[in-house]
């Protein structure tokens, strides 16, 4: 007699993923919200479990990496862990992906008395081509870092918040990071 399979009538909702791929715990999973080149923000809305546009850059600004989130995580900021992934081609909004983290960028918002984290997991994804020689973020370069520090001071001030880099580090820091995530979100899975 051939197996069946339970599936949920519903969606699932993105948020409450596993954070480790399933079958590579060295890989995070990461829930694509605004796909590299686009000016459209697309933020998951976990209340009615869609993705929304949530802003439109201006002219002559994009969003320069994938970006989305890690699952089963809650950052600094009160929502999952914020992912930035380097690949060949744009994903798309609710896409998944396989990441290898290869670093962290520690920023800040808001004014000092009012600041809060907001780190980025730097990322990249296991079947591109153009990173597999990437395993830190250092490998990237200088360049790199102040491109993205400029794009996320001038992507806060858009919104009259300010944003500063406090430190950008290693795959180590990142997974330590996603774990403390983890546990502030109350959700144990098993990882290397």
């Amino acid at each position: 007699m051939p197996k069946t399979h339970h599936r949920p009538s519903t969606l699932v909702s993105p948020i409450t993923l596993t954070t480790f791929d399933p079958d590579d715990a060295d890989l995070l999973v990461v829930i694509i919200e605004t796909p590299k080149g686009s000016r459209n923000k697309y933020a998951f809305d976990p209340d009615e479990r869609i993705f929304s546009l949530t802003k439109v850059l201006p002219a002559g600004m994009e969003f320069p990496y994938d970006f989305g989130f890690v699952p089963s995580t809650k950052a600094g900021d009160g929502d999952p862990l914020d992912a930035l992934v380097l690949m060949d081609e744009p994903a798309f909004p609710g896409c998944r992906l396989a990441c290898r983290p290869v670093g962290i960028i520690e920023g800040e918002e808001g004014d000092k008395k009012d600041a809060e984290r907001n780190d980025r997991i730097v990322c990249v994804e296991k079947g591109n081509h153009s990173y597999t020689h990437v395993r830190h973020i250092d490998d990237l370069g200088k360049a790199f870092e102040k491109e993205l520090e400029d794009f996320f001071v001038n992507y806060h001030q858009l919104s009259g918040k300010s944003y500063r880099i406090l430190g950008i580090r290693g795959p180590a820091r990142a997974r330590r990071q996603v774990k403390a995530c983890r546990k502030a979100a109350g959700r144990r899975q098993s990882a290397r």
